[in-house]
């Protein structure tokens, strides 16, 4: 994620390159001290920053395709005319520069100014939005509202004691000890008085009147609205473990939960990870390279085989022990004395920290309250718009029609959540853009990526290209022939190219 470049990289553009230097149809060259991509594109060469504007990916080796460019890290996308990032996780624009073809030659040397925002042409305008949740979803629709250029005002009402962070760092490298804390805001604290949001921390709403469109809070007050958009995201599921100090058992959602653990981790030899989810696994990660032993108990036979399948299982398995974790699966803790957890096959642990990751539950009550359609989660249309008009539902209490898979589908993706609520933002200033991105995550251990495209509940067959053993691997899920979604380490352009295939079968 760190910036860690000396000086810029290929040639001086100013002075000139030749289509020849192109290598399948892009250059990285530099403008002074930027690094700038070439890409040509049918008949057009555009020049855009070279860089992803979330982790500082290399676009130069993602894909080109439709007028954008894909990072192939994390999937970011952006627009090769404007530079603008058009699909979450970048949400920072890239920058653009003229360019100018001269005696066979292409030249770039002055950069591009911003477009400015305009609104869609709309006879319904909402004046007021309220977004219910300070999360990736939250977050994703204020920052798009201004964006696209509303002018109304935003309340953005959070339960959280810190404003929107990068939350798959905090079981990643901050946790490690490997990033800073001043990594994790996606945006500094003046952009919300700057852009005009008002951001409330620590405020819980208690109720919702769809009919007066009111909001009310735990403080007394209430706030009107023109538009709603429900965010509450999802919150740790807590283990009733007898004998055990609720206190002791870590879980690890918010900023403070991780600096908690972070401060437990300080004076801990030897950690207990109960639950072998892709957070509670990255955990154990991050705690062994701070090097505390750590043992994970859970109740599956292979961690991740719901969703990796059991050859990718078998492989985290055998990763995270050459890294000095051990496994004490198909098992269970049955209760906690001190130090000492008692596993309910007989086996004990001692741990002098204990954190539990096995899963999450949507955070649902006021939708239950204001009678709002559920399916184990909120139902909405494609257009991410709940059975109630005017409020619409995104991130991890969202069930929407998913036309990859064909069945209506909720998933607790970090990039879907800021999709789904940039989505949600266009359509409550009144567009009508469907949701239809394929979903995609990431997760890290050790210096080991994996990466998951599209959507696979049940499969009847894994296709394995590559090899999982040497960590250069694309796994495809298939049901009754049909790819619902891929698996990879490395392989980033296949990957990115599988996710366009999902897309154009889909459209």
């Amino acid at each position: 994620m760190a910036d860690e470049r000396t000086s810029p990289a290929g040639p001086d553009l100013t002075q000139g390159v030749a289509m020849s230097d192109f290598v399948d149809g892009r250059l990285v060259g530099h403008v002074g001290d930027d690094e700038v991509l070439l890409v040509q594109s049918g008949a057009d060469i555009f020049a855009i920053g070279a860089h992803c504007t979330h982790y500082h990916g290399p676009l130069a080796e993602g894909i080109v395709t439709d007028g954008d460019v894909r990072c192939p890290w994390h999937h970011a996308c952006f627009d090769l005319r404007t530079g603008e990032a058009v699909r979450a996780p970048a949400l920072s624009p890239v920058d653009c520069w003229k360019v100018e073809q001269r005696d066979g030659r292409i030249f770039v040397r002055e950069k591009r100014g911003r477009a400015t925002p305009r609104l869609p042409v709309s006879a319904n305008l909402p004046s007021r939005i309220v977004i219910v949740g300070g999360g990736a979803a939250g977050f994703a629709a204020a920052e798009m509202l201004r964006r696209r250029g509303f002018g109304g005002s935003i309340a953005m009402l959070s339960n959280d004691a810190a404003a929107p962070v990068d939350r798959p760092n905090l079981s990643k490298d901050y946790l490690a000890g490997s990033a800073p804390e001043d990594w994790l805001p996606l945006r500094p604290d003046t952009f919300y008085s700057e852009s005009g949001i008002e951001l409330r921390l620590n405020t819980e709403v208690v109720g919702i009147d769809p009919k007066a469109r009111r909001v009310s809070t735990a403080d007394g007050k209430t706030l009107a609205y023109d538009r709603l958009l429900l965010a509450t995201g999802a919150e740790p599921v807590r283990l009733p473990i007898p004998g055990a100090d609720p206190s002791r058992l870590h879980l690890l959602r918010t900023l403070a939960d991780c600096r908690a653990i972070i401060a437990a981790a300080s004076n801990a030899r030897r950690a207990l990870v109960i639950g072998a989810s892709f957070i509670g696994l990255e955990v154990a990660a991050s705690l062994r390279t701070r090097g505390i032993e750590v043992v994970v108990v859970a109740p599956e036979a292979r961690p991740m085989e719901r969703v990796l399948g059991p050859q990718m299982g078998d492989f985290v398995r055998k990763l995270h022990e050459e890294h000095g974790v051990a496994f004490r699966l198909q098992d269970t803790v049955a209760g906690i004395d001190g130090r000492r957890a008692t596993l309910k096959s007989g086996g004990t642990v001692e741990a002098d920290l204990v954190v539990v990751g096995v899963g999450v539950r949507p955070r649902l009550t006021l939708a239950e309250q204001i009678g709002l359609t559920l399916d184990r989660g909120v139902v909405v249309n494609q257009f991410l718009e709940t059975s109630a008009p005017g409020i619409y539902a995104a991130g991890d209490i969202a069930r929407w029609p998913d036309p990859h898979s064909g069945a209506a589908i909720r998933v607790e993706h970090w990039v879907v959540a800021e999709r789904q609520g940039q989505t949600a933002a266009v359509n409550m200033l009144g567009q009508s853009e469907r949701f239809d991105a394929v979903p995609f995550f990431w997760s890290q251990h050790y210096d080991v990526p994996i990466n998951y495209v599209g959507h696979a509940e049940q499969w009847d067959e894994i296709a394995i290209d590559g090899d999982i053993g040497v960590k250069d691997c694309l796994l495809r899920y298939k049901r009754q022939g049909r790819v619902l979604a891929v698996a990879s380490i490395f392989r980033d352009v296949a990957r990115l190219q599988a996710e366009v295939a999902m897309e154009r079968q889909a459209a």
